[in-house]
C-alpha cells in the first residue's frame, strides 16, 4: 500500500504562489467557496479569514492545487499530487532543503523554461551530472528552487 501525502509550501502569499504551480503543472487550483460560505454562515470562521480572489471566497491563509487526474479518498482528499501553500510570517533566506524537480513529456526543454518565466519564474543556473543529464535551476515567484530536466 504507498502513502498519500501532499507537498507544503510556506510562502508570503499563498494564492500568486497558487496560481503559479497550477499554471506550472496544469494542475487544478482548489476551491471551497461554498464550504467557506457554510463555515461564516455557522460562525465557525471569522470573516477575517476569508477573502475574495478571482471572483471566490477562499481561505486567506492557504490555498491548495492538486493533480486533476488524481482520485479523491473518503475524506475528500486526492490520493495522489497535492500541494498546499500556506502563509508564514518569515521569508525564505537560504537555499531550500527539499525542492521539486520538473519532468516535461515535451522534448523543447528551452520552451517549457521560457513558459514558466513568463509564469514569473526566474532562471537561476544550469547544472550538470555525468555526460548526459543536465538540468536548469529556477525559482518560483517567491524564491522557492525547483529543477527542470
Amino acid at each position: 500500500m504507498g502513502v498519500n501525502f501532499q507537498v507544503v509550501v510556506d510562502c508570503a502569499d499563498p494564492h500568486r504562489l497558487a496560481a503559479f504551480w497550477s499554471a506550472a503543472l496544469g494542475w487544478d487550483i482548489e476551491h471551497h467557496d461554498d464550504f467557506i460560505k457554510q463555515l461564516l454562515a455557522s460562525g465557525q470562521l471569522p470573516e477575517d479569514k476569508a477573502i475574495e480572489v478571482d471572483g471566490r471566497l477562499v481561505f486567506k491563509t492557504a490555498a491548495a492545487i492538486r493533480d486533476p487526474e488524481a482520485s479523491m479518498s473518503g475524506r475528500n482528499q486526492p490520493l495522489r499530487g497535492r500541494m498546499l501553500f500556506q502563509t508564514v510570517p518569515e521569508t525564505k533566506s537560504t537555499k531550500n532543503r527539499v525542492h521539486l524537480d520538473l519532468y516535461f513529456e515535451t522534448e523543447d526543454r528551452d520552451a517549457e523554461i521560457e513558459r514558466l518565466t513568463g509564469l514569473g519564474a526566474r532562471r537561476l543556473w544550469e547544472g550538470k551530472q555525468g555526460p548526459v543529464h543536465t538540468w536548469v535551476t529556477m525559482a518560483d515567484p517567491e524564491g522557492n528552487e525547483f529543477c527542470v530536466s
